[in-house]
């Protein structure tokens, strides 16, 4: 059971590192926002950078943030019926819903957003106001699906060992 102390571990190291970077791009984006607002109101002339950019830092700090909250098992869930089930047919839902969404994350995610963002930077679009290419936005998209995959199939493990990762890890 050593292997699971060390996988356990590694994935205690990668929510952190996604934590610690969600933290920091939502307080790249309140800054952001608000230097808009000077901008426009005390300034007279918003920075044009600021709308891209706000967009840009919300859609990774979501993605980011989303990846999170499925690692924490912060997700919403719909529990009520589920509840009314025996463990056995609890933990077969449990583990159905974990590989309904890597599945997900696999198609859509991963696959989809490797299409938006290869074909984003094969189209050379660019994001004017930033100077930066239009790929760099989207590429959090296939990176949030990673971590929902490996985030699936360590729940899954979890269900399968019977073992939460605070326990193996210790």
């Amino acid at each position: 059971m050593n292997i699971l102390k060390l996988l356990f571990g590694l994935r205690h190291i990668l929510v952190k590192l996604l934590e610690w970077s969600a933290i920091i791009i939502m307080a790249t984006l309140v800054f952001v926002v608000l230097w808009g607002v000077f901008t426009r109101y005390c300034l007279g002339n918003q920075d044009e950078r600021t709308d891209e950019l706000a967009t840009t830092l919300i859609m990774w700090a979501s993605m980011l943030g989303a990846s999170v909250a499925y690692a924490e098992k912060g997700h919403l869930g719909v529990d009520y019926f589920v509840g009314k089930l025996d463990p056995a047919a609890q933990r077969i839902n449990e583990i159905a819903v974990h590989l309904i969404v890597a599945l997900f994350a696999a198609v859509v995610l991963i696959y989809g957003g490797y299409l938006l963002a290869s074909r984003t930077f094969a189209a050379e679009q660019m994001l004017q106001a930033l100077k930066i290419k239009a790929g760099y936005k989207y590429i959090v998209i296939p990176f949030s699906g990673c971590f929902m995959v490996l985030f699936a199939f360590e729940h899954i493990l979890e269900l399968l060992t019977g073992k939460k990762n605070g326990e193996a890890a210790q």
